[in-house]
């Protein structure tokens, strides 16, 4: 890499982007475009690398050979409209998404009643109340716990 590639900022807040090739763990410059099959729907896989079911479900992904656009939801929470997106197409509740053993859950949600948007602005603020990995492609989602569930989702001819 060159001196000029790394000192330049990733993006706007001047944090790198990780590199999402499974064959490369280096920084890039610019977000990666969402990879798409055949009916041009893209896998889309919300990620806490830190979380040992999302590591074994992108490993998962990519060993059926996909290579899913990997959103950091931590560092780039998804916004109201995408995570009622998500929501919806998961088919659940926003509360049934919540991780309610999480200590900002127990310290300002445990035992409050919210309604539907409350519960997906609650986990816009503190993203970390998201469960994760989801892996999203076309109108449809899957909640990777455990990992075999985003199966569903990968093309007939991978799974």
């Amino acid at each position: 890499m060159t001196e000029k590639a790394k000192s330049a900022p990733a993006d706007a807040t001047d944090e790198p982007r990780e590199f999402s090739s499974p064959a490369c763990s280096m920084h890039e410059l610019a977000p990666l475009e969402p990879v798409a099959d055949a009916s041009g729907h893209a896998y889309v896989l919300y990620h806490n690398p830190s979380c040992s079911k999302s590591r074994e479900t992108l490993a998962l992904i990519r060993a059926s050979g996909i290579q899913p656009h990997i959103v950091e939801y931590l560092k780039r929470p998804p916004s109201v409209a995408e995570l009622t997106a998500i929501v919806r197409k998961l088919g659940i509740a926003p509360l049934d998404l919540v991780r309610k053993k999480e200590p900002v859950f127990l310290e300002k949600y445990a035992g409050k009643t919210l309604n539907d948007g409350e519960w997906i602005a609650a986990m816009v603020a503190d993203p970390i109340l998201i469960e994760r990995p989801i892996l999203v492609h076309g109108n449809a989602a899957a909640l990777g716990r455990p990992p075999e569930n985003v199966r569903q989702l990968l093309a007939p001819a991978v799974r």
